[in-house]
């Protein structure tokens, strides 16, 4: 069962992550660039702002996954830390992009302040990730790099939540109010299930 959950969010992962290809391909009337307003999309900052983001994001989600393989660190572990150095720089992007962005975000104050708690959570967790690392705290490094990828994931949980609440709500902006919570909150307390997992297994034994 727990390889088969790794299995899915492993696709889930690299589906998403391949997911700003669509721009290339499908008019942007289509896509989610058509629910914002002319005054926006002729904003240079954001346009440029919301593609960095949509596609560093999907790097680090692409690549994120695959981290987290005990027996491929302990392999590969140069190929282990190219990949995180890559992760991190995309992560560094797409969040600081992600934060400004939020501030536009369809809905109101409440979807807004979502989606800026999430990238500056994205932000923190994988510098202070960095941080332990270098210091050599690994457990630390492992810890928080969860929590980090919880939060790329969000781009898999919006999308999956998203059709189900507006089917159940049939109220759109409410439902983009409520995802742009639940897409990560409920990810991070899962990742924090895992920690406390990993902490009882590499914690000394009593007695």
């Amino acid at each position: 069962m727990k390889k088969l959950l790794f299995l899915i969010i492993c696709l889930f992962a690299l589906l998403i992550g391949t997911y700003p290809i669509i721009y290339v391909f499908v008019d942007h009337k289509n896509t989610f660039l058509n629910s914002k307003s002319s005054e926006v999309l002729g904003n240079i900052v954001w346009k440029s702002a919301f593609f960095a983001h949509i596609i560093f994001g999907g790097i680090s989600l692409f690549i994120g996954w695959r981290q987290f393989g005990p027996k491929f660190r302990h392999m590969h572990l140069n190929l282990h830390r190219i990949i995180g150095k890559v992760y991190v720089m995309s992560v560094i992007i797409s969040s600081i992009a992600g934060i400004y962005i939020g501030f536009y975000a369809n809905g109101n104050a409440v979807s807004a302040t979502g989606f800026i708690f999430l990238g500056l959570i994205w932000l923190i967790t994988t510098l202070t990730a960095v941080a332990q690392i270098r210091k050599g705290h690994i457990l630390n490094h492992q810890q928080l790099m969860t929590y980090s990828f919880a939060c790329a994931f969000a781009a898999v949980t919006l999308r999956l939540w998203y059709p189900l609440l507006v089917k159940i709500t049939e109220d759109p902006s409410f439902s983009y109010m409520i995802v742009a919570w639940l897409c990560w909150v409920p990810n991070l307390i899962v990742a924090n299930f895992i920690n406390k997992k990993m902490q009882n297994i590499t914690s000394p034994k009593n007695g």
